[in-house]
């Protein structure tokens, strides 16, 4: 347990994210970096980049309250101000994500709207599954949901994210470095702390194991809803083809993404998180449930 202290501890916080790697930052990138030009003035680029910022909010969104709601579940002291600092963590990632679009040219005054228009139906489901348990104050589903499910999809999906980002949007690749680096933190944290108790509570297995099944699902849902028909490759492939440029590259787990059609890159990171998934799992004593793809 005194590991567990020193690692998830708010010193510990302190030292390694707001005084390590986000000094110096401006909303997680370096001040004065902006999105490029031709993100903000084609106007489909620009509408896309949209919709799926608006995921990242509202995952984020839902991360901040299954965090929060956590903290009085939490059966230590040690858990719940781990919990406290990965609550910021998510607090900062909603309005790193929010500013985004501000900086893609949503008003605030009608951020809510953009948001009920872009969000997947998919993802809100996914959402009320975890919320679910954590509005039932069920600490150990609700880590597993937070910490290893919905943690672990997002830093697949940053990580990717983040390749694709890295030659063509520095501020932004940038941007996700901290949010990788934090969920990395979040996704330790519930390995290190639900094996004991699943242990503990081996009656436990059998719920937890269908809320996997039915997460990925709705999961494996979104990834199908983000890349089937996406515009955005093509239009890259339209300008890149009009200006005589370079292709670009976007290197991700041993492939070239930007040499992919929009199916492949769905079937990457689809394999890519359900790989993580059964790995992670089996380290907490939890057997993975394979749920139906989405068609």
């Amino acid at each position: 347990m005194s590991d567990f202290l020193s690692m998830y501890s708010i010193q510990h916080w302190l030292e390694s994210c707001p005084q390590g790697y986000l000094a110096n930052t401006d909303f997680g990138h370096a001040p004065g970096e902006k999105e490029p030009d031709l993100l903000v003035s084609n106007e489909l680029m620009r509408t896309e980049t949209i919709r799926t910022t608006v995921q990242l909010v509202m995952g984020e969104r839902c991360a901040l309250a299954a965090s929060s709601g956590l903290i009085n579940a939490a059966p230590d002291e040690a858990s719940k101000r781990f919990l406290a600092t990965q609550t910021l963590d998510e607090a900062r990632h909603v309005e790193i994500f929010t500013q985004r679009l501000y900086d893609l040219g949503v008003k605030k005054t009608d951020l809510e709207d953009t948001l009920k228009q872009y969000v997947n139906p998919n993802l809100v489901k996914f959402a009320e599954i975890l919320l679910e348990k954590v509005d039932k104050k069920d600490f150990v589903a609700g880590v597993v949901g937070q910490n290893v499910i919905l943690e672990g999809m997002a830093f697949s999906v940053f990580e990717m994210m983040q390749a694709l980002s890295r030659e063509m949007n520095p501020k932004f690749a940038n941007t996700l470095a901290g949010t990788i680096a934090d969920e990395r933190r979040h996704v330790g944290f519930g390995e290190n702390r639900i094996g004991s108790l699943i242990r503990e509570f081996p009656e436990k297995k059998a719920e937890i194991e269908r809320m996997q099944r039915d997460m990925s699902y709705y999961m494996l849902a979104t990834f199908a809803d983000s890349f089937r028909g996406n515009p955005m490759a093509a239009e890259m492939d339209r300008l890149e083809a009009e200006a005589g440029a370079t292709r670009h590259h976007a290197n991700y787990q041993g492939v070239d993404l930007a040499q992919m059609p929009p199916e492949q890159m769905e079937q990457v990171l689809a394999d890519t998180v359900l790989k993580e998934f059964k790995i992670r799992l089996a380290r907490i004593g939890i057997e993975y449930q394979t749920p139906q793809r989405a068609a």
